[in-house]
Parts: structure tokens; C-alpha cells; sequence
């Protein structure tokens, strides 16, 4: 069997004002350029399902206009990855691809979301897990009779992949020269459940994660190819069980790697893991702060656990940037208790935290989420006949506190303000002052 894996992903913007900000402020752009560089560990993670008889190939197509169909190799089956912002390009490279004879699998979080709308452009699609799914669908494509669909809408406790059994992704496929951070799960699932945030919500209830030994047989794997690799842990949030962590940081600071984490603001209040980040190879953290408002993050995360640290937030940036790691401090705008007057509230917490890092987004229903469910309840999702719009960064619903053209005008100047290189070279300035001082710190220990 010839399999294709293609990956269809990448930051983008289609606001114009906003895209050519993206373009020229350096803050904005090198956080888009290490995300758009990621390549798909869902496809490197099915492909290290398949057997020794299967011929495999992994593409990456940023963008399906600037790409030439025509040259793809002859493929027995593709199976491509995507999400909502990029998926009606998945669809017509899936047209096209079928009418070649090629058999189309599609898969992922938009797929799971719609799979009526994904169906037509598929001869397969996965919903869920694709772990669960994809021995099961190369059994059947072997015999002649594979189905059009696997998985169910919404995947129930007893459907869940068991994380234990995970495969090691299939690293190998990449090219060394053309990736310098490569992703890693050790997790899926968040317990803040955010009324926006699909990836916590689409593959299944609670929170799971991977035994510390199959983590430290995957990045094993990954340092054969990459001396000292660079580590995106692709996790909604690494940092939940504390004896796992502290087991996780014992396996991976005798490896020598480099990470990168998203975790909640919780880590600050923790100084025996925050002691060990920084010689464990973690370098920055990025902490979803979503709002600087009580009331407005009690609407849209249940356990009231963020509302409750709102306070804290400034002074916790400064406790984890001392020991040595920079954060990226991540808000949302746009939510129902926002007001015109939430930018310059940002703007007041970026000079008074000091993150070396910060990501502002707007809010995104994204198709799955209780958002998404609740503005079309309420007939606020703005018409569209595409998802291309969905990328985080432009406006597709109707705010409350303000107009549509306040919040984009609002987040273009918001942009200009954070991302300019004088903005961006204080706040780095100010991590390599704390740095010095961690240095300084640990050569008297």
C-alpha cells in the first residue's frame, strides 16, 4: 500500500489590516512562523500504526492555492489532516484526489465536529481518536470493503484510546533540516472545560495522560534523529497531577532536550516544580490567562478556578519568570463581558507583568464547543459561507459589550502596541535581567 499523510495547517489571518501587521511586527510573527512550523503529530502518530508493508510519505501544504495538486505522487490512500480555518481547502484537494482513484481519509477536530459537511468530500472519515479507528480501517481497505465512516459524533468514557498503548510517532518521516521544534502529547483533555476551547472538549470527557515511561520512550525516538531536540509539548495542560510532574521532570532532565509548555497559571504557586523547570530544559510556558476580568472568566470556565487566580496574575508571571523560564501570557478578547475598554486593560497588565512573551486572540466559536452552540442558539454567528474565517484572528459573531468594528480595530491597534520592536525588546530585556539573576542565583548553590 502507497499512503499519503498530508497536513494541511498554518497561521493565517484574512482581516488586511491585521494580515500585513502580522507581517511586520516581529513579536506577532515569531510565534506564527514556530506555530506554522509544527508539523502534524496526528498523522506521524497513525502513521506509527501501520506495518513494515505499508510505503509512506508525510506533506505539508500551508496553503492549497500556492501548491500544485498535480505533483503529489500517486497514493493509494491519503489521509489528510486540517482544521476548521483550512478545511474547505482540505475538501477540494479530498475532490480532487477521488476523482484521481484515490482513496481519501479525512480526520480531525472540524471532521468530528461536522462529519455530515466533511462526508461528501471523503470515501472515509474518522471521528474521535484516529488511534482507536485507523488499525481497524486499514484491516478493511485490505479486504475491499472499507467503511465510510468510523467513530461516533461524540466519543463516550468506554471509546476513549487508552493512552498506554500509544504508538511512538513516526519521526522518521520528517526531514531533520526542515523542523526545529517538534511536537510531543503527554496529555489530552483540560479539567477547566472553557466554554471556546475545542481541543479540551472534541476527543472525549476528563483528562488523560501517558504513563512518564511511554513520554520518555518517544522522546528516546526523537533524539536518534535530533541531537538535543526542541520540545513542544502538545498538551492543553502539562502541568495537572503533581506526582506525575515531578515524575516527569526525574525522566527527561538527564536527556539534554529543550521544551516548550502550555499550562495553567496553578504552576506558579508550586516552587518545588518551579525550582526544576528551568534544568529540566524547559525554556517558556505558555499559561492561557484568557481574561484579566473575574466576572467575565467565571462565564466562560465552570470550576471558577481562573476567576479565582485573576488577582494573582501579574505577580505569578513574575514568580515563574524568576526561575530562569519565560512565559507567554495568552488572552481572549472579545467575550461577552468585554468592553472597548479590555485592550488597554492588556496593555496596563503587559507593562506592570512583564511576559516575556504575550498572544492575543480573538474569540473563535469553533464548530463543537458549547461557544459555537450558544451564539448559534442565539443567532449571533455572523454569515459565512466558508470557515476560512476561523483562524483566531478575525471577528465571526456578533460581541455584546461592542461593535464587530470595534473589536477588530480594537485588536489591530492592540497588535501594534505589544508587537512593535521596541515593545518586544523591553520585555525581552526584562527576562534576561531575571535571568542573570537566576544564573547568578545557582552558581552560589
Amino acid at each position: 500500500m502507497r499512503l499519503g499523510l498530508i497536513a494541511m495547517s498554518g497561521v493565517r489571518v484574512i482581516d488586511p489590516e491585521l494580515a500585513w501587521l502580522g507581517v511586520t511586527l516581529p513579536g506577532f510573527l515569531d510565534r506564527g512562523h514556530v506555530i506554522a512550523a509544527l508539523p502534524s503529530l496526528s498523522l506521524l502518530t497513525i502513521a506509527g500504526l501501520c506495518g513494515d508493508d505499508i510505503d509512506m510519505e508525510y506533506i505539508e501544504i500551508p496553503h492549497l492555492l500556492d501548491f500544485n495538486a498535480q505533483r503529489l505522487p500517486q497514493f493509494d490512500v491519503v489521509a489528510i489532516s486540517s482544521y476548521s480555518a483550512q478545511i474547505d481547502e482540505a475538501y477540494r484537494l479530498g475532490d480532487y484526489l477521488r476523482q484521481r482513484g484515490t482513496h481519501v481519509v479525512l480526520g480531525g477536530p472540524h471532521v468530528s465536529a461536522l462529519p455530515d459537511e466533511a462526508q461528501p468530500h471523503a470515501d472515509t472519515i474518522i471521528l474521535g481518536e484516529a488511534e482507536t479507528h485507523w488499525p481497524t480501517f486499514l484491516s478493511d481497505y485490505r479486504a475491499g470493503h472499507p467503511k465510510s465512516r468510523y467513530g461516533t459524533a461524540g466519543q463516550t468514557p468506554t471509546e476513549l484510546y487508552d493512552l498506554s498503548q500509544s504508538p511512538i510517532p513516526r519521526f522518521d518521516l520528517l526531514d531533520p533540516e526542515n523542523y526545529n521544534r517538534i511536537p510531543i502529547q503527554t496529555s489530552r483533555g483540560c479539567p477547566h472545560a472553557c466554554e471556546f476551547c475545542a481541543g479540551s472538549r472534541l476527543f472525549g470527557p476528563g483528562y488523560r495522560q501517558k504513563p512518564v515511561a511511554n513520554v520518555v520512550r518517544e522522546l528516546e525516538a526523537l533524539c536518534k534523529i535530533w541531537h538535543r531536540p526542541f520540545v513542544e509539548f502538545a498538551d492543553d495542560n502539562l502541568f495537572v497531577n503533581p506526582t506525575w510532574s515531578a515524575d516527569f521532570l526525574d525522566a527527561i532532565t538527564p536527556m539534554g532536550i529543550r521544551w516548550f509548555a502550555e499550562t495553567d497559571i496553578s504552576i506558579a504557586d508550586q516552587p518545588e516544580l518551579l525550582a526544576r523547570l528551568r534544568q529540566s530544559g524547559c525554556y517558556q510556558l505558555l499559561i492561557g490567562l484568557e481574561s484579566l476580568s473575574p466576572n467575565t472568566l467565571s462565564q466562560v470556565e465552570s470550576t471558577g478556578f481562573k476567576a479565582a487566580h485573576a488577582a494573582d496574575y501579574a505577580q505569578a508571571v513574575q514568580r515563574i519568570q524568576s526561575h530562569g523560564v519565560t512565559v507567554n501570557t495568552c488572552f481572549v478578547v472579545g467575550m461577552d463581558g468585554d468592553t472597548p475598554d479590555v485592550f488597554d486593560t492588556i496593555r496596563q497588565f503587559e507593562r506592570n507583568a512583564k511576559p516575556c512573551e504575550i498572544q492575543v486572540t480573538l474569540l473563535t466559536p469553533f464548530p463543537g464547543t458549547p461557544l459555537y452552540d450558544r451564539l448559534a442558539a442565539e443567532g449571533r454567528l455572523l454569515p459565512d459561507p466558508t470557515w476560512e474565517k476561523r483562524t483566531l484572528f478575525d471577528v465571526t459573531y456578533q460581541p455584546v459589550g461592542m461593535t464587530a468594528d470595534q473589536l477588530q480595530s480594537g485588536i489591530r491597534e492592540l497588535f501594534t502596541d505589544l508587537y512593535n520592536d521596541e515593545a518586544s525588546a523591553r520585555r525581552h530585556r526584562h527576562f534576561r535581567h531575571l535571568m542573570r539573576q537566576w544564573r547568578d542565583t545557582h552558581k552560589e548553590n
